[in-house]
């Protein structure tokens, strides 16, 4: 293998090309320091007074912002929107973009519709599509099962280039143990799908489930390194790593400099770690996610892609419209990515646990 190649593929799991680092964040010191990100190629070396010490600002009219805020349709689906619906309740609401489900769209083409509508409202709402949701069995080891799952994900990634995405979650749906002596076979299929994206413009991402059977910071990164492949690319989630009892630590030997999309998401005190279902967690700040050592470490690690908000909490729609749920959705978002737990409350959070 040449060495250049398995630099760039190596990056999925190490800090790619440069030294190893140490990225412990010292918070207060990193609020501090100004770091770059709110300041343009032609900006002027000297700050403005008003200007973001932290090199990230609730201010969003100071542009650009290092990264985007965008929602997974997840959080609003008890409302059942189509997806042209979705697409419009969330331009208003103001995100960046939007992470739309592979079954929203084929029930929109279902009734007749074509994929340029959706395309066109997506650049009438000025929304980045930055993922697709979509559960392919492209990794069981059924072989008939597993085939029949590789040609749904070539469906699923044209429908996605069409649309002009370039990315798509990949989970190992249907797996429902993972053979830790077997991740070179799964990284195997996985290279399947990347190959078969690869000739669409459209980068698979492995996902961590934190419940599921791949559930571990470690076995997900070994697989994606396995690949040899450089497009290899994951999925993470914030509510995910903490439900596979991760640890948060360990993202600073994964080159999130690549990673287009993290899930965005907080989880209670109460239940447990062992016991939490996808519709415990709740809205960013509300619960102990250690943003404010997080968001930082991110930023510090190369992370400029979209944080993605994803919930699955049907309690907040019940008394609630659409609008007045990503409002809510967006107002704590930009508190908790721009001002980082600044207030102290994440760690005061944290200390019930205590």
């Amino acid at each position: 293998m040449e060495r250049r190649y398995f630099f760039k593929t190596m990056g999925v799991g190490t800090l790619a090309m440069t030294p190893f680092i140490n990225y412990a964040v010292d918070v207060e010191s990193l609020h501090a320091k100004d770091m770059p990100g709110n300041q343009s190629a032609t900006t002027n070396q000297s700050a403005t007074a008003n200007q973001s010490t932290t090199g990230y600002s609730p201010d969003q009219t100071q542009k650009p912002a290092p990264f985007r805020l965008s929602l997974n349709v997840s959080t609003i689906r008890p409302y059942k929107l189509s997806v042209d619906r979705q697409i419009e309740a969330c331009g208003k609401a103001g995100f960046d973009g939007i992470e739309l489900w592979m079954s929203d769209i084929q029930s929109f083409q279902d009734k007749g519709s074509r994929l340029t509508d959706l395309t066109a409202r997506l650049n009438d709402n000025r929304l980045r599509l930055e993922n697709i949701i979509g559960f392919a069995q492209w990794a069981v080891d059924d072989q008939r099962r597993r085939e029949a799952g590789l040609e749904q994900m070539k469906r699923e990634m044209e429908i996605t280039a069409t649309l002009g995405g370039q990315f798509i979650a990949a989970p190992m749906m249907g797996v429902e143990r993972l053979d830790s002596s077997r991740l070179d076979d799964y990284a195997q299929r996985f290279l399947h799908v990347i190959e078969a994206g690869r000739a669409l413009g459209v980068t698979p991402l492995l996902e961590l489930w934190g419940s599921g059977a791949l559930s571990k910071l470690a076995d997900v990164v070994h697989i994606a390194i396995a690949t040899g492949h450089p497009d290899a690319n994951l999925l993470l989630d914030f509510y995910h790593l903490y439900r596979g009892g991760n640890s948060f630590e360990s993202l600073s030997l994964v080159n999130v400099a690549k990673l287009p999309v993290f899930h965005l998401n907080d989880y209670p005190v109460d239940p447990p770690r062992e016991r939490l279902k996808d519709s415990d967690r709740v809205y960013p700040g509300d619960g102990i996610c250690p943003f404010d050592i997080l968001i930082p470490m991110l930023y510090q690690g190369g992370f400029r892609g979209a944080f993605s908000v994803e919930l699955f909490n049907d309690g907040y729609c019940i008394d609630h419209t659409v609008e007045q749920v990503l409002a809510l959705t967006l107002e704590k978002t930009r508190k908790v990515v721009f001002d980082n737990g600044r207030d102290g409350k994440s760690a005061e959070r944290r200390n019930r646990r205590k």
